[in-house]
């Protein structure tokens, strides 16, 4: 895998600092969906059914939104300690249509299948 050049480096700066805007952005609007289901109110037993599952759904929703925006984070600080686009695994360059795809990956396309494949 070759380093990545000043310009791509700038590109996939640019594309996690839009990337981290959009999630915030989505965290902000799904706080509203993860409002507390009011068990006293009024309303059917399956409407009430359904509220608890939009809830739930919307929460599982958040943390995987929160997930990425600390994966966002984190890219970004690598960014400032000079150590972007290297993979934390085996320390090899990240290839960077892969960083174009999901520019806050921590790790190459084979660390990453090896993390997995071991679950």
């Amino acid at each position: 895998m070759e380093e990545l050049t000043s310009e791509q480096r700038s590109e996939l700066y640019r594309l996690l600092l839009v990337l981290q805007d959009e999630l915030k952005a989505s965290l902000q609007k799904a706080s509203s969906s993860r409002q507390i289901v009011d068990l006293d109110q009024p309303i059917g037993r399956l409407s009430r059914m359904d509220a608890l599952q939009q809830q739930a759904m919307a929460k599982a929703n958040s943390a995987g939104l929160e997930k990425r925006l600390q994966l966002v984070d984190s890219a970004l600080r690598a960014f400032d300690s000079g150590i972007y686009g290297e993979c934390r695994r085996c320390e090899e360059p990240i290839d960077h249509q892969r960083l174009k795809v999901h520019p806050e990956t921590p790790f190459c396309l084979d660390c990453q299948k090896q993390i997995e494949g071991g679950r």
